[in-house]
Order: structure tokens, then sequence, then C-alpha cells
């Protein structure tokens, strides 16, 4: 029950994160999807697993919201509450599938005698070098791209 209701908080995060218009409030949703995600992996025995995820969403945060503080527009208008609330719902809507169809356990050919930590580190490992390199790349394009405001504006 506990991933469930994980999964559902991970999930109305990630809709936030994507969907809100103030800078700071949608970067204090994916500060919760990081959050949700490094506690489902804790959960899952994972820990060094969730404490890169941590410690990566930690440097993932600083750098967008330094840069969409610096890049973006200010919004004219605040979000609604009534906006707000429909993007809940759809992220509750979404997560249906995750509370109603989650996997307890898998029995015959499809099961396995690996812990979900030893599948994320010795068998999905490039999973995680990946994201690494996807975070540095978007660091790496945010710093050009400030780099050459800075160096346009004198």
């Amino acid at each position: 029950m506990i991933f469930e209701i994980l999964a559902v908080g991970l999930i109305i995060s990630a809709v936030l994160a994507l969907f809100l218009d103030e800078v700071i409030y949608s970067v204090a949703a994916l500060a919760g999807t990081f959050f949700f995600t490094a506690l489902i992996y804790v959960l899952n025995g994972a820990i060094f697993a969730a404490i890169f995820q941590f410690a990566v969403g930690v440097g993932t945060l600083a750098i967008l919201f330094l840069s969409g503080e610096m890049l973006g527009d200010k919004p004219t208008k605040k979000t609604s509450p009534k906006r707000t609330g429909a993007l809940i719902g759809a992220g509750a809507v979404l997560s249906l599938p995750a509370i109603f169809l989650s996997v307890s356990g898998a029995t015959g050919a499809a099961a396995s005698n690996i812990s979900f930590g030893d599948a994320l580190w010795n068998v999905r490992g490039l999973d995680v070098i990946l994201q690494a390199l996807v975070i540095l790349t978007v660091a790496l394009g945010i710093a050009i791209v400030l780099y050459e405001k800075k160096k346009g504006g004198k």
C-alpha cells in the first residue's frame, strides 16, 4: 500500500512540475518528484541509488531554478487554484494504473531471484549513467546560453 501512495505522489508532483506556470512552484513540484523517487528506492533496498537520486536532484533543482529565474519570463498572471486542482486531478487519474495494476510478485517463468538494488546497479547501471549524462548536457547547455546572453549584453 505504501508503494501505491508514493506512486500517486510521484505522478501528481511530476504533472505539477510540468504544467505549473510559476518557476518556483514548478521547481518545488520537481523536488517532490525527486523525493518520492528516492523514497521508492529506499523502500526497495537500493540505498545507494536513493542517495544518488537525492544528490542529482539537488544539483538539478539548483540549476533549473537559477536558469529559470534568469532566463524565463515572469508570468503576467498567477495560476488559478482551479487550474492547480485540475492538474492534481489529472495526476490522480494518471496514477490509477499504479494503484490498481501494481505487481506484487512474479511467479513462474517470470520470477527472478535478483533484488531490486542488484538489478538497478548490476543489470541497469547504464540507465543511471545515461541520466547523469542528460543532466550534465542540460547544465552545459544552460551555461552556454547564459554565457552567450552575458557576452551579447556587453
